[in-house]
């Protein structure tokens, strides 16, 4: 055995708790080196005159990525606290791995040399609201979903959709569009909204907030905004609004303060000033988001800004009842503040769901004392690189996305934010190159996968559009420039995820199949088992041996012949 690739530590995503009474323990080792993997453990406090009692137990190779195999068990100490090591087995030898490295034969007379869980405290659990891990996001560009009251419309709006989506431009997109559209997204299955914000800004995607505590009036007025949440609640549909707290925008007051007095400003320490006098040419000299100059970085290490923003958090769940907050730049902000944050915010409503924007590895704010969640684009690029992109074989992809699933805890898998596309990304229609037949399967894969999907506006009708601000293009409401076909495909997927809730998070989840373009898994769970098998490639392929306890619910049956870009669900 490769000793150097064989990896634990009691903690992260390797040992947790994943509810007040049972323990998740993993191992890693190099992929293809070991035949079988035990947990061997005790209580530490557990000695007769036979000295320590331990117990063993089969661990289960729940997945591979390109170069190591994970091993998992699920374990309920007794009394709630363990002492544990691993006997793996090769063809050639078995040795005991423990805190202390390599043995033999495993040292029983010390539980020193063992990795230690010291107790299972119930404050300790990573707790996400449970209503998260049933819903199906939607995310609105609240400028461009639709204009439902043209009397606020800001100067110069343009007819809707009348031209391409620029950095500038307007068309009057408001909340009062939204209102009038819930029946829509009540048709497709959406049961939460995620608004980019709506904070008053000069920009049409307002991540330059002027003022945290008021509504930009394009949008409407508080009374309105209050209406909107109360809809959605009577519709079943949470909200969920987006919070810059990284940086404010350039007409922020306090920074106008400071451009007005330079260094005897009395906010001259809420942002991150280099020097005075203050400049925006040719880069800013104060620290901003990128070296965006209108995007000034807030000091949330200063007493005046947290207690500023930790306002902010309260006001808008306290005042409108609104259910969560995404937070923009969330890896640049400090952990001291973001611990903070989570307590102000569940201390006014403990079920409030926290989602954090950060695009890498990310179990640092993940402990259970900061976020809920972040937005899963690790998931989204290895979806997008097997079917969109076609960069990657199916057997690459069943590898990155068990890399994804094993850098988190079960629990914090359950809500991970999963989506195919945003306002800071091309459709996912363009990443296919508008082949909807590829982006059918894109909303198969992330509508059967663990964890909360988020659907951007439009995609669910066949829009397209390149980057920022390609991506950010009016909704079509003409339903003859819709594609029904596909809206009838996502919210069938929707309707079974309701029906089977083994096929979001009621279930593991473990690849069966992958070769060439092909790929198959399964969704179970004591209750049920579902199987979806699909082929990437614009080939036909060699098909998936379909077992006789599994009925066709919804696709083409796959059991003889696999097409290109087929797909099937069965149901055993």
């Amino acid at each position: 055995m490769l000793k150097e690739a064989i990896y634990h530590r009691p903690g992260n995503s390797f040992a947790y708790a994943y509810d007040e009474e049972t323990l998740h323990i993993r191992l890693r080792t190099k992929k293809g080196d070991v035949q079988k993997v035990s947990l061997l453990y005790g209580d530490p406090y557990n000695w007769t005159k036979d000295g320590w009692q331990t117990s063993t137990a089969s661990m289960v190779l729940s997945g591979s990525d390109e170069w190591f195999d994970y091993y998992f068990i699920e374990i309920k100490p007794p009394y709630r606290r363990l002492r544990y090591g691993f006997v793996l087995e090769s063809q050639s030898e078995t040795i005991c791995y423990t805190e202390k490295g390599f043995y033999d034969e495993a040292p029983l007379d010390d539980t020193g040399y063992y990795f230690c869980f010291p107790f299972l405290n119930a404050i300790d659990v990573f707790r996400a609201p449970s209503w998260v891990k049933d819903t199906v996001w939607y995310q609105i560009f609240p400028e461009r979903f639709a204009n439902g009251d043209a009397s606020i419309d800001p100067a110069g709006t343009l007819p809707w959709g009348s031209e391409e989506p620029k950095p500038a431009n307007f068309f009057g997109g408001d909340f009062q569009g939204v209102i009038d559209h819930i029946d829509y997204l009540v048709k497709l299955g959406i049961t939460g909204i995620y608004f980019t914000p709506i904070f008053k800004a000069k920009s049409n995607h307002k991540y330059d907030t002027i003022d945290y505590l008021e509504i930009d009036p394009q949008f409407g007025d508080k009374e309105t905004f209050k209406k909107l949440v109360k809809i959605c609640h009577e519709n079943g549909i949470k909200v969920m609004l987006d919070a810059v707290f990284n940086h404010s925008g350039f007409y922020f007051e306090p920074f106008q303060d400071v451009l007005e007095n330079q260094e005897t400003s009395r906010y001259k320490n809420w942002f991150h000033l280099h020097e005075y006098p203050i400049v925006t040419e040719p880069r800013p000299n104060y620290d901003t988001f990128a070296f965006e100059k209108s995007m000034p970085k807030l000091n949330t290490e200063n007493p005046e800004v947290r207690e500023y923003l930790l306002k902010v958090a309260r006001y808008w769940i306290e005042e409108f009842d609104i259910d969560g907050w995404r937070l923009d730049v969330a890896n640049e902000v400090d952990h001291s503040f973001w611990r903070d944050f989570r307590k102000t915010v569940k201390s006014v409503k403990p079920d409030a769901y926290i989602l954090g924007e950060i695009w890498h590895d990310s179990i640092g704010w993940l402990q259970g004392d900061q976020f809920d969640a972040v937005m899963n684009y690790p998931f989204t690029d290895a979806v997008l690189d097997f079917v969109a992109k076609e960069k990657i074989d199916a057997k690459t992809f069943t590898e990155k996305i068990t890399a994804v699933i094993n850098m988190y805890p079960e629990n914090v898998n359950e809500v991970a934010f999963n989506l195919l596309g945003s306002h800071d990304t091309a459709r996912p229609l363009t990443f296919c190159d508008d082949n909807k037949d590829k982006l059918k399967l894109l909303f198969l894969i992330m509508l059967t996968f663990k964890g909360t999907p988020c659907i951007y506006y439009g995609d669910e009708i066949g829009m397209s559009g390149v980057r920022d601000p390609g991506c950010r293009a009016c909704m079509e409401w003409d339903e003859e420039k819709q594609d029904l076909v596909l809206f009838d495909h996502v919210q069938t997927l929707l309707s079974l995820r309701k029906e089977y809730p083994v096929l979001a998070n009621e279930g593991a989840l473990n690849f069966l199949f992958a070769d060439g373009q092909s790929v198959a898994y399964e969704r179970t769970s004591n209750e049920e088992s579902l199987l979806i098998v699909l082929n990437a490639g614009a080939e036909s392929a060699i098909p998936f041996g379909i077992p006789v306890d599994y009925k066709l619910i919804y696709g083409m049956d796959c059991s003889e012949s696999l097409p290109a870009y087929g797909f099937s669900i069965y149901k055993k």
